[in-house]
């Protein structure tokens, strides 16, 4: 039987529901908007959808009913192609339902029993506007690769999930291909929409074992909400063994970030915690799984307060600048020669921070900037105080970041303050480290190669923690290699380290450029050192970094030795 409203082409809606005073209250609710067919049970329903099929707007279908349930009807139509583009809401009392009919392909759910009309005829009208042929409905909710959700329905239904099921202990989980970019590059889109399909499917099958919903939110991240789970490296391992069957010598890597449930928290603000925790294995060759904790929560809450305090932590010199020296061991006694300046910072209410706590954040988010224009100035009017007090020039090293690399008004800010201070411009030297060079590429050297031009002298810091080959170090504007201090902490116990140490000052040598070893503690790998022909070292066996009066006793040593060697 049909019920019909008389207008112009009115939608078909099928009611199926083996209660009489149900389907009375729905024709009552939906009649005056739309035409009604009728069923009352599943087997019913199958005949009606089948005689309707190219008319049907939308399905209301009951869950529990005699003769065939609600569950079968809706698997029967999610999985014949000529009726799977025909939404499903589902009718059900029982809660513990509502996400196994979701994760079966239902588009929405009704709560029995029917009290609030307005909400029913709303959310009837919603899904049949996204229904509104089978290409609407899956680019409104679904993503064609994959056949996950595309990610606003997504947070709708995982809101939802939360609101209406807090007993269940849902887990986000955030899964990134790492360098998907690069994997499409050398092996074709279509090689690249494979991967993202397989990883799809795997994670279908993992949610049919389970409960839970998923998307496909990016082009190489998948989000997945599920019942919480005893060991998430197993399921990482599933994933990466299913995508390691599709080639043999395609490097495809997953990443996994997991935020464990927590009652109070939506899931939205979940997947944020999910995505750092990924974010913090990117790039770390060993590990790839990271569930966010505590621990990592309050480092996140840290960093929060620390990019909010930073402009006035300039404005109220809460940053200090310490400088530590460099020697010449080539000499004897060694001869002070320069120092590096290092940024310190004392807040208010939490006391000294650690640069490492600090200098990657502002890194990542690009503050860095900030933080290096403070320590450039500082540095360039230490430099001229010594010099008035002293009538010495002691060279101070500063940091040039990646990130100031694109900054057009570099060049002018630095040559501000050499001009300034009535300085030359060797006396600041410019550090930069060997993984900007090869991660900037020309855009760097050409910048390096100009600055060089005007004056000032450039120190590649780090030398041996990345990549250079020998040709290009050849072609990169250096004047002075800095070896990284990982080198030096196990040459007095590691023939293969101090062997690394001379490979570097023959490349030094090779480039007629001298070498700083930093990170030297005491008197045994000094003199490895300078046997081996190091230039100038620095570490903890000549002083820490200090404050600029501490220093101060440094620069009187020094003078002190060199009227010395006038007398003699």
């Amino acid at each position: 039987m049909i019920r019909s409203k008389q207008i112009k082409n009115p939608q078909l809606v099928l009611v199926v529901d083996d209660q009489e005073i149900n389907r009375d209250v729905l024709g009552m609710i939906l009649e005056d908007y739309y035409d009604i067919v009728y069923a009352e049970n599943g087997k019913e329903a199958l005949e009606k959808i089948n005689e309707y099929r190219e008319k049907l707007s939308v399905i209301l279908l009951d869950l529990m009913m005699p003769v065939m349930d609600g569950f079968t009807v809706l698997e029967k139509v999610k999985n014949d192609e000529q009726l799977n583009h025909i939404p499903v809401i589902v009718l059900t009392a029982e809660k513990s339902a509502e996400l196994r009919a979701l994760q079966m392909g239902a588009a929405d759910f009704i709560t029995k029993p029917f009290d609030m009309h307005e909400v029913i005829l709303a959310r009837v009208s919603r899904i049949i506007e996204l229904s509104e042929g089978r290409k609407l409905i899956s680019a409104a909710e679904h993503d064609h690769l994959t056949m996950l959700y595309n990610k606003n329905f997504f947070f709708e239904y995982a809101n939802r999930i939360h609101n209406y099921h807090p007993e269940w202990h849902m887990d986000a989980v955030v899964i990134n291909i790492d360098q998907f970019h690069t994997i499409n590059a050398l092996n074709g889109f279509e090689f690249g929409d494979n991967v993202l399909r397989i990883l799809g499917n795997e994670i279908r099958s993992f949610l049919a074992e389970t409960e839970g919903i998923a998307s496909r939110f990016e082009a190489d991240r998948f989000d997945i909400y599920c019942i919480q789970q005893p060991d998430y490296q197993v399921v990482l391992d599933r994933f990466q063994n299913k995508l390691n069957e599709l080639s043999e010598t395609a490097n495809i890597r997953l990443r996994m970030g997991v935020k464990p449930w927590n009652e109070d928290v939506e899931p939205v603000v979940l997947f944020d915690c999910a995505r750092t925790a990924c974010n913090k294995v990117r790039g770390d060759n060993m590990t790839h799984l990271m569930i966010y904790d505590e621990d990592m929560r309050m480092r996140e809450m840290l960093g929060q307060r620390l990019m909010n305090d930073l402009h006035q932590a300039v404005d109220e010199h809460q940053f200090t600048v310490y400088y530590q020296p460099k020697y010449n061991i080539q000499v004897d006694p060694p001869r002070l020669t320069s120092a590096e300046a290092l940024i310190r910072w004392k807040h208010p209410e939490l006391g000294m921070i650690s640069p490492a706590d600090f200098i990657p954040l502002f890194e990542g988010n690009g503050q860095i900037r900030i933080v290096d224009n403070f320590v450039w100035a500082e540095a360039a009017h230490q430099i001229a105080e010594w010099k008035e007090k002293y009538d010495i020039t002691i060279p101070v090293s500063v940091n040039l970041s990646r990130v100031d690399v694109f900054d057009p008004s570099l060049e002018d800010r630095l040559r501000h303050l050499i001009v300034d201070n009535s300085l030359d411009f060797k006396d600041m030297k410019l550090e930069v480290t060997e993984s900007a060079y090869t991660e900037n590429g020309e855009q760097l050297i050409s910048l390096i190669s100009h600055l060089r031009e005007i004056g000032f002298e450039i120190e590649m810091d780090d030398f041996g923690s990345g990549y250079s080959s020998l040709n290009m170090l050849s072609s990169m504007p250096i004047d002075i290699l800095k070896m990284d201090m990982k080198f030096i902490r196990n040459i007095e116990h590691s023939e293969t380290d101090f062997r690394l140490v001379k490979l570097v000052l023959d490349i030094a040598r090779y480039l007629d450029v001298p070498v700083i070893a930093e990170g030297v503690e005491n008197e045994n790998q000094l003199k490895m050192l300078k046997d081996a022909g190091c230039d100038i070292v620095q570490g903890f066996y000549f002083s820490r970094p200090v404050p600029p009066d501490i220093f101060e006793k440094y620069i009187v040593q020094e003078l002190e030795l060199r009227k010395l060697g006038e007398r003699q």
